[in-house]
C-alpha cells in the first residue's frame, strides 16, 4: 500500500511514522521549505531555541508526553514565580498571581457563564449539542452581551479569549467557544500554568519533535499539493514539483489551506466557509541578557487592555538569556500585522518599558506573524463562525473517498492544541489501515 500524506506537521507526520510502521510506503510532501507546519524554532542565543508558535503542554497531553518520550525529547517548565504586571486602566500596576485587578464579582459571574456553557457541550460531537443550531448561530460577543453589561467582563472577556483561543468575539460562534474551552480540558486547566495546559514547554523548541518525527521518512519540501485526483484504481496527488501515485492520501493542513487544492470528484462540503476565520495570532520574542524582571520580583506575566502585546510571559528558562514573549491576538493581530517592522519593534518596546520600566534595549526582536503564513492561514487554530459547527462539524472526519484528514481542527480532544493534532494523525492513519484491511478481506 503506498499513502501521500500532505503536510510535515505534527498531525501529518504522527500519521505517516504509524502507517510506516505499519509497513506501509509513505512519502510525505510539504509545502514550506521546513517541516514543523504550526510548531516553528527561532535561535535566541547560540544553540538556544524559543517557540514561535505552539509552545505550551500539560500532564493531560498524554500522546503529545508519549511522542516527546519515545524520540527523547524532555519538557522544562514554564516559569511563574514573582508577581504579575496588570495594564488595564491606563497605569500598569502589580499584583500576586493572574487574576486581574477588575471586579471579582463580575468576572466570576463571567467565569460562571462560561463554565455553564461548557459543561453543556457535547465535545464528541458539538453539532449534535442540545440547542446547537441557536449556540452556532450567536457570536460569543452576542452571547457575552445577552448575559453582562459589566464594563470589568466586557473589558476582559476579548482578553481571555485571545488568550485561550487567538479569537475575537465577534468572529466565533458561542458554540465554538464553548466545545473549545471543553475539548481542552476546562476553563480551569486550559487557563493554569503550575497543574494546568500551560505548564511545560518542550526543552529546546516544539520543532524538535516534527524534525524528530520527520528522520527516516520520506519527505519533500518545497511541494505545496495543488491537485488531488480520486481514480478507481488509486488518487493521483500533484504538487508544484511532481506527481505521485497512490492507495489513498491524508490531508493534514488547516481548512482554509486544505480548501485551495482541487481535489475530484469535489467534495459536497467544503473544509472551511466564508464565516471561517484564522487564529488572530502574532508572536514577539523580545530578547535581553537575562531576564531582569526576576531581579524585581515579577514573572514577566502580564495583562493588558491595549496591545500591541495583550499579553507577556517569561520564556527564558533553558535559554541561557531573558526571553519576554508577547501575544498579538485577536483584532490587535490584524492591525499590528499590517505595520512596518519598524513601527511594529518601536510599539512592542514602549509597550514592555510601560510594563517593565527597567528594561533597557532588548539585544533580539523577533516577530512572527501568523496571520500572513500562507500555508498556515492563521494560528493557533481555524476558529469557527457562526453556523460553522452545524455544517462542516458532520464532515470532519469522513473520509472522501481515497481522501482522509487529519489536523487538529478535525480533532474533538484538544483542538487546536498540540495534542489535538498527534490524536487527530493517530486516527487518520488508523482509518487508513482500516479501510486497506477491509479491502484485503473483500479481495
Amino acid at each position: 500500500m503506498k499513502i501521500v500524506v500532505v503536510g510535515a506537521g505534527l498531525a501529518g507526520l504522527t500519521a505517516a511514522r504509524l502507517l510506516r510502521d505499519a509497513g506501509t510506503e509513505v512519502t510525505v510532501v510539504e509545502a514550506r521549505d521546513r517541516v514543523g507546519g504550526r510548531t516553528h524554532g527561532i535561535e535566541v542565543s547560540p544553540g538556544s531555541w524559543v517557540d514561535a508558535g505552539a509552545a505550551y503542554l500539560g500532564d493531560r497531553h498524554t500522546q503529545l508526553l508519549e511522542t516527546m518520550s519515545a524520540l527523547g525529547i524532555k519538557t522544562v517548565a514554564t516559569d511563574m514565580e514573582g508577581g504579575s504586571r496588570f495594564e488595564l486602566n491606563g497605569d500598569a500596576d502589580t499584583a500576586d498571581g493572574r487574576f486581574p485587578p477588575l471586579n471579582a464579582v463580575a468576572l466570576g459571574d463571567l467565569f460562571e457563564h462560561l463554565a455553564d456553557l461548557t459543561s453543556s457541550i457535547r465535545p464528541d460531537a458539538p453539532w449534535l449539542t442540545p440547542d446547537a443550531e441557536a449556540l452556532d448561530a450567536t457570536t460569543a460577543r452576542q452571547w457575552l452581551d445577552e448575559r453582562t453589561n459589566h464594563p470589568d467582563a466586557q473589558a476582559f472577556f476579548p482578553l481571555f479569549l485571545g488568550e485561550m483561543m487567538a479569537a475575537a468575539p465577534e468572529s466565533i460562534s458561542a458554540l465554538h467557544m464553548g466545545f473549545y474551552l471543553r475539548s481542552g480540558g476546562g476553563i480551569r486547566y486550559l487557563n493554569a500554568f503550575e497543574g494546568g495546559a500551560q505548564q511545560d514547554r518542550v526543552d529546546g523548541g516544539a520543532h524538535r519533535i516534527c524534525e524528530g518525527l520527520a528522520e527516516g521518512l520520506d519527505v519533500r519540501l518545497d511541494s505545496p499539493v495543488t491537485e488531488i485526483d480520486n481514480r478507481p484504481d488509486g488518487v493521483v496527488v500533484t504538487t508544484a514539483r511532481q506527481r505521485f501515485d497512490a492507495d489513498a492520501v491524508i490531508v493534514a493542513v488547516p481548512p482554509r489551506v486544505a480548501d485551495r487544492i482541487d481535489i475530484r470528484p469535489k467534495p459536497a462540503t467544503s473544509r472551511s466557509t466564508s464565516q471561517s476565520a484564522p487564529g488572530c495570532a502574532v508572536k514577539v520574542h523580545l530578547i535581553y541578557p537575562s531576564p531582569v524582571w526576576r531581579e524585581h520580583g515579577l514573572s514577566g506575566w502580564s495583562v493588558n487592555a491595549h496591545g500591541p502585546l495583550l499579553s507577556t510571559v517569561d520564556d527564558s528558562s533553558g535559554t541561557g538569556v531573558g526571553v519576554l514573549t508577547g501575544f498579538v491576538t485577536g483584532d490587535e493581530a490584524h492591525r499590528f500585522s499590517q505595520l512596518d517592522r519598524h513601527t511594529q519593534r518601536t510599539q512592542a518596546i514602549d509597550q514592555a518599558q510601560r510594563l517593565f520600566p527597567f528594561l533597557g534595549e532588548p539585544t533580539g526582536f523577533h516577530v512572527t506573524d501568523w496571520l500572513r503564513e500562507t500555508y498556515s492561514k492563521g494560528c493557533y487554530a481555524a476558529l469557527f463562525g457562526p453556523g460553522d459547527w452545524t455544517v462542516l462539524g458532520p464532515n470532519l472526519t469522513a473520509p472522501h473517498h481515497r481522501v482522509y484528514w487529519a489536523g487538529t481542527e478535525t480533532s474533538t480532544e484538544f483542538y487546536g492544541l498540540m495534542e489535538g493534532a498527534i490524536r487527530s494523525g493517530q486516527s487518520a492513519a488508523d482509518q487508513v489501515i482500516a479501510a486497506h484491511q477491509k479491502d484485503d478481506h473483500h479481495d
